[in-house]
């Protein structure tokens, strides 16, 4: 078998495509969750903190040029916020999607066997006989 037939037969299997219809979907998704965080989530939160703006919040650690290096800890607040918000987003999705499957049909039990039939009527003869 070809590298080239081995490789389509892997990229057409099914996890595959859906792994690559994820991955689009979340990249999309991604824009929308900056913007709910920085514009509607995180002004009421700075507000209620005495008008704190999450996204300015630093620390200067001094050098000895005399420039400061910045630690952007409210950057990170911001991203860590829109990382719980996708993560639930996601979680209720699989959740939906998992309860819209339905479960499998019970597999019927299988026929008895010649000699579970032959015991049967041998038990059914011997109830009689009483």
């Amino acid at each position: 078998m070809s590298m080239l037939q081995e490789f389509k037969e892997f990229a057409m299997k099914g996890n595959v495509v859906d792994l690559a219809v994820g991955v689009i979907m979340g990249a999309a998704f991604a824009p929308i969750v900056s913007t709910l965080v920085d514009n509607i989530i995180m002004p009421p939160i700075g507000y209620l903190m005495a008008g704190v703006d999450f996204s300015s919040l630093a620390v200067t650690l001094p050098t000895p040029t005399g420039d400061g290096v910045g630690i952007k800890y409210g950057l990170f607040l911001n991203a860590v916020i829109k990382f719980l918000i996708t993560a639930f987003a996601i979680f209720m999705l699989v959740k939906a999607m998992n309860s819209l499957k339905k479960p499998a049909p019970a597999a019927a039990p299988p026929p008895p066997t010649p000699t579970e039939v032959y015991l049967k009527e041998i038990r059914d003869a011997l109830v009689a006989k009483k």
